[in-house]
């Protein structure tokens, strides 16, 4: 059994901050440390579990699998560790250095990711945020479990017991073309949509399968999938540029309407309705600074999503944000 007064406890910060940085230099930076210094520490980290834990490349280091275990288990220790002193000061945000790390999926993650940024910075200069924004991300779930992510915004609902989810606010479905398209034409020149071929986001799981209702149904409106990206800007990007038919969310349309000059194809039935998820572990639930930061991704979304969206303003093509809905804690998905 390994003998905890051999370990200086010390060091664990520096094993956190090189697996997340990647690098010794910005690890260095990052603790306001030598890259000697951190290069011992890690010589003794390494002494201690008897094991590598980094494998220098052409470009910083890449952890070993011992180092991903003990990742996980390390960086949800001082987590707690840093929660339980800021919480015996009790929380204030604008003293607060706390370090999060949040994952945005949805097509949006960018664009509420600097929200988020801009409404943390003014209200808590210390706190330090870090973004995932890949729309297909692997593990999330795993990760959000493991305590490498302390919050997602996501339209798949969790699984897993440990995670729980509030929601955000509805998002939908749209198609849309470039100005000139045929088929904005009106009245008997306007040409059935499932014609075009439409391009969009590849997507996570099956749309067959879609865990979301109403999904399905839509997409079986007759969709010839001509082309699958991996991610939304290119579907903008392409449908400004072609005759394909672009699938966007409900959300982003004001963007894709005022950026890449697109329009609303009329006349199709209405989107279904999709909830858009903050997922986070359950245990996190009462912690006042992961509380905290729930409140500013609420307050980002609403900001950039703000505006009603019923069916007829989609059928019509006269979009406004996702719909913004009062959060409020869900079960998660059996």
């Amino acid at each position: 059994m390994l003998n905890l007064r051999a370990i200086d406890l010390n060091l664990l910060p520096v094993f956190e901050a090189a697996y997340e940085e990647g690098s010794l230099s910005a690890a260095a930076r990052r603790l306001s440390l030598t890259q000697p210094a951190v290069s011992h520490a890690l010589a003794r980290l390494r002494a201690t579990f008897r094991d590598d834990l980094f494998v220098r490349q052409s470009r910083g280091m890449r952890p070993t699998p011992a180092a991903d275990a003990l990742y996980a288990r390390v960086r949800e220790s001082l987590a707690l560790v840093r929660g339980a002193v800021e919480e015996s000061r009790g929380f204030d945000p604008s003293t607060s250095i706390r370090r999060f790390s949040v994952s945005i999926p949805h097509p949006l993650g960018p664009l509420l990711a600097v929200r988020l940024m801009a409404r943390v910075a003014a209200l808590a200069p210390g706190i330090e945020l870090v973004f995932s924004t890949r729309s297909r991300p692997v593990d999330l779930e795993k990760d959000l479990v493991a305590g490498r992510h302390d919050l997602a915004l996501d339209w798949i609902a969790p699984r897993s017991s440990a995670l729980v989810a509030d929601e955000a606010f509805r998002d939908g479905i749209v198609a849309m073309v470039r100005k000139g398209h045929p088929l904005l034409a009106g009245g008997k020149r306007r040409e059935p949509v499932t014609r075009w071929p439409v391009v969009r986001l590849r997507p996570r799981t099956d749309w067959a399968s879609s865990p979301v209702a109403g999904v399905k149904d839509w997409l079986d409106l007759g969709f010839r999938v001509g082309l699958e990206v991996s991610e939304m800007l290119e579907v903008l990007a392409v449908a400004s540029r072609s005759d394909l038919v672009g699938i966007v969310p409900t959300s982003l349309a004001p963007l894709a309407r005022m950026d890449f000059r697109l329009e609303v194809v009329p006349g199709l039935p209405p989107s279904p309705s999709i909830p858009v998820w903050m997922v986070f572990r359950a245990a996190r639930r009462g912690d006042p600074s992961h509380a905290f930061l729930r409140e500013q991704m609420a307050a980002a979304v609403g900001e950039f999503v703000a505006g009603a969206n019923t069916p007829s303003r989609v059928a019509t093509g006269k979009i406004g944000g996702g719909e913004r809905t009062p959060s409020r804690a869900r079960k998660p998905s059996p």
